[in-house]
């Protein structure tokens, strides 16, 4: 199994993950190629995490994956997908099985390393480095809770911050701010929209991508042009989907074609000065 089931060319992607056995394998060769006097204990201990922020478009929103924490600290407190990284594995691998066991998903469309958080006090159990990746995927299913967590839910972002967002666990809120502001930077010239879409898709589809990550409304028209004039970053299938509600012309469908960075940005829209 592999972390991503569909991978979009990003200039910050994770590298591909190394398998648990190799993993143990180059532990265990490292331990014996230690130094001769090296002694661990001379150093103080502390634990490796890994966090997960997963994006989502529900209905056209922006939605994220909170669990409900079974066991201290911050039981009952909603927190970000993510556990202890075990010995025999990479961070890759151990992002991919905490998403897959604490939520059920089995795969991430994007699967990207987003930071490092290492503040002395961020957990009250040990020092803890946590190492947070950002999940996009195309389409969530059943959202299920498991291993610790003792709920999962598909949650509005919009519905998180600036409400729920000081009652996550450890510095989630954090993370979360991080996540949705580097996806904000890297929708103007990468190719991520297109892993929240699926397979095939039309330009609507696409468009509200944008939207809901930035938060305003695009003009139709535009945004077609400039997606049609980037080089190799979307290619007709040749089919079409029903009409709306409101009837009109068929919409054609996309798909991805190959460009990791777009030539022309996208550029996000400034936000509206306040009137006077």
């Amino acid at each position: 199994m592999t972390p991503a089931k569909r991978a979009r060319p990003s200039p910050r992607r994770a590298s591909a993950s190394t398998p648990p056995l190799e993993a143990a394998s180059s532990a265990a060769s490292s331990a014996a190629n230690a130094p001769e006097g090296y002694d661990p204990s001379d150093h103080p201990p502390f634990a490796v995490t890994v966090d997960i922020v997963v994006l989502t478009l529900v209905d056209g929103q922006l939605s994220t994956v909170l669990i409900r924490r079974g066991e201290p600290p911050y039981a009952g407190r909603w927190a970000l997908p993510g556990g202890f990284v075990r010995p025999d594995e990479s961070l890759e691998w151990a992002a991919a099985r905490e998403l897959r066991e604490e939520t059920g998903v089995e795969a991430a469309t994007h699967l990207e390393q987003l930071g490092a958080y290492g503040d002395p006090r961020r957990d009250p159990r040990m020092r803890v480095v946590s190492v947070a990746y950002l999940a996009v995927i195309d389409h969530v299913g059943l959202v299920t809770a498991g291993s610790d967590a003792s709920d999962a839910e598909l949650v509005a972002v919009a519905d998180i911050v600036g409400r729920r967002a000081d009652r996550l666990a450890f510095d989630h809120a954090r993370i979360l701010d991080d996540a949705l502001e580097t996806v904000r930077a890297r929708l103007e010239d990468t190719p991520l929209a297109t892993a929240f879409v699926g397979a095939e898709f039309t330009l609507s589809e696409l468009r509200s991508v944008y939207e809901s990550a930035w938060g305003t409304d695009l003009d139709p028209g535009n945004f077609r042009r400039k997606i049609l004039a980037e080089p190799d970053l979307v290619e007709p299938t040749g089919t079409t989907r029903p009409p709306g509600p409101e009837g009109g012309k068929p919409p054609e469908t996309y798909r991805y074609a190959s460009t990791p960075m777009l030539r022309s940005p996208i550029t996000r829209p400034k936000p509206r000065s306040p009137e006077r």
